[in-house]
């Protein structure tokens, strides 16, 4: 063992680590990697680049925005409405009809935007069956899951891993190819979830359920301080405004900028607009709204510039939205959206203080308070996803419905019939639609997750060291040598895929599954390759078990949307998803040999 292969290991396991830690954005740790990579030398310069001539991102890239377009002429919108229209079948009914519906579009289109388009449905049917959303969320994040794993564009991984089979001389794999495994899956899933999600998924609270009555009852009240007031030069503590019953001061805008609140230092001046809370039993008691008076009431020496009725509404973070990474003051909340952050969940856990100064992630759920209109304005945002109610249907002409769905079919059947491969295919539907004005090209590129895209290229740079410096090749002569240990010689290769497969799986489960996709596809070649065996069942094998992640809501970015959206505990997931996981890994052991012969 050489000293390249000691250092790509331990880059390897630095890497592994960061994504653990979290304290660094995965697309960053990626990129990082690819330049420490090229400093070393140990991925050579003349071959380093080779990473962007694969197939894989650029049609990764391309299906985000064939889906992007797809949910924008109301598609999406329209299947979800068979949903909503469930609400009085019974409870094994609606899941199957869900699990159907979903895991047939997450099959030729990207997941993430096919769960946020159900979420409202989803939450609304809930409240129609009377039943906690934490009955229907995980079923709805599965059967995406599920879905992908049907067709070759049904999720990234899928895309990743066969680019690096195609790199090292392997046929492609076909765009239905993997449905003869992903079919059954996704039917044995959805009747798995039919008939134990009722019963063992569990009743969680949503965000809005942890306010008492009365803090869902709250005036929104601004108001300024007077030149002659007593409070210029006060903390809030001084001023006595901290302590009064009732009333909270979410915000001080001086000069048109919003300060940062601290109660016993933040000093009062002259002018100073108040944005305050102001429950029922506090000083709204008193009179109606539109005729609070703040400085009788408080004697103060404050002025109501206004009063509105606040209402609340929970929405959550997409993946592309310009908050995220941001802080709720950094992005100055209130004045862009008109709303108040009043708390956040985060992976099961619920956070009301100080979340002014946390950076927003993709998939936390803001509860928000303002006035109706401010929350209608939101609705159609690019940033967050409202769960009051299912989306208005966008009222796309029928051409533009047309063109986008021929598009789409004709990608399909183009890479379907091997007339086109599939990223040519994808690249001139979008070219199609940017033509024709579907899309706009910010649209199409705001819809493009380039943090994946990245992280991508990176993973793949890390996989080119691998085999590069010999330590796959040294992996997968370890992992050889062991089955070799284990077994009659003809089980030998089933030993070797089922190791692949729970190694996969395993790591998916607790880490970036693209990433893992993209580390375990080279070894997965090599293996087969050291076996003397075909290596188009090991290659199937990385793609389900980099896809199938049930155990955990961080496997996939589908069950981290859930996550916190439905209040539940990281044990929910492994309770019901550990069973599937098995099921999952039991069927591809008996069918992938046999459908995919070593």
């Amino acid at each position: 063992m050489n000293w390249e292969i000691l250092f790509v290991f331990a880059l390897l396991v630095l890497t592994l680590a960061s994504f653990v830690w979290e304290k660094v954005p995965p697309d960053v740790t990626a990129v990082s990697l690819f330049a420490v990579l090229l400093l070393t030398g140990l991925l050579p310069h003349e071959n380093a680049f080779d990473v962007f001539s694969n197939p894989a991102p650029v049609t990764v890239g391309a299906m985000f925005i064939l889906s992007a377009a797809l949910v924008k002429c109301g598609v999406v919108d329209r299947i979800s409405a068979f949903v909503e229209r469930a609400g009085s079948l019974p409870y094994p009914i609606v899941i199957l009809i869900m699990v159907a519906l979903v895991a047939t579009l997450s099959a030729f289109i990207n997941n993430t935007p096919v769960v946020v388009v159900f979420l409202p449905v989803i939450l609304g049917l809930a409240r129609k069956m009377k039943l906690a959303p934490s009955k229907l969320l995980i079923p709805l994040s599965y059967a995406a899951v599920l879905g992908g794993t049907c067709t070759l564009v049904g999720t990234s991984t899928n895309l990743i891993v066969n680019g690096i089979a195609v790199s090292n001389g392997q046929p492609s794999i076909g765009l239905f190819e993997l449905a003869q495994l992903g079919v059954p899956l996704a039917v044995i899933g959805g009747i798995y979830l039919a008939v134990v999600g009722k019963k063992v998924l569990p009743v969680r609270e949503m965000l809005t359920d942890i306010l008492s009555d009365e803090e869902r009852r709250e005036y929104l009240t601004e108001a300024f301080v007077q030149p002659d007031s007593a409070m210029i030069g006060k903390t809030l503590h001084e001023s006595g405004l901290k302590q009064t019953r009732g009333v909270r001061v979410l915000e001080i805008v001086r000069h048109g900028v919003a300060i940062p609140i601290d109660p016993k230092a933040t000093t009062l001046a002259p002018g100073d607009r108040l944005f305050l809370s102001c429950r029922p039993k506090g000083i709204a008691a008193a009179r109606s709204v539109e005729g609070l008076n703040l400085v009788s009431d408080l004697q103060l020496g404050l002025e109501q510039i206004a009063a509105h009725e606040g209402s609340l509404v929970e929405a959550v973070v997409l993946p592309q939205s310009d908050l995220v990474g941001r802080t709720v003051r950094g992005v100055n909340f209130r004045q862009r959206f008109r709303l108040v952050a009043v708390a956040l969940h985060r992976k099961g856990q619920n956070v009301r203080e100080a979340i002014e100064t946390l950076p927003i992630e993709p998939g936390d759920v803001l509860l928000m308070m303002g006035t109706d209109e401010a929350i209608n304005s939101l609705r159609g945002s690019e940033d967050l996803v409202l769960f009051d109610r299912a989306r208005t249907p966008t009222k796309s002409p029928t051409s533009k419905i047309l063109l986008v769905l021929s598009v789409i079919a004709g990608v399909i059947g183009c890479s379907a019939l091997k007339i086109l491969p599939i990223e040519i295919a994808a690249v001139t539907g979008v070219v199609v639609l940017l033509v024709s004005r579907v899309l706009s090209s910010k649209e199409a590129y705001g819809s493009v997750e380039w943090n994946l895209i990245f992280l991508i290229f990176g993973m793949l740079a890390m996989g080119m060291a691998l085999e590069s410096t010999g330590a796959a090749s040294l992996l997968a002569n370890g992992l050889v040598s062991a089955v070799n240990l284990l077994g009659a010689s003809h089980h030998h290769a089933l030993i070797a895929l089922a190791i692949i497969y729970l190694t996969t799986m395993v790591l998916t489960e607790i880490l970036s599954n693209t990433a893992i996709a993209a580390l375990m596809a080279p070894i997965a070649l090599q293996v087969a390759a050291e076996m003397g065996v075909d290596p188009r069942p090991f290659v199937v094998a990385v793609m389900f078990a980099a896809s199938a992640a049930f155990s955990t809501p961080i496997g996939y970015q589908t069950n981290t949307y859930v996550y916190g959206v439905g209040g539940y505990r990281f044990t929910d997931f492994l309770k019901i998803g550990f069973p599937l996981n098995l099921m999952c890994f039991t069927m591809a052991m008996i069918y992938v040999p046999r459908i995919w012969p070593f």
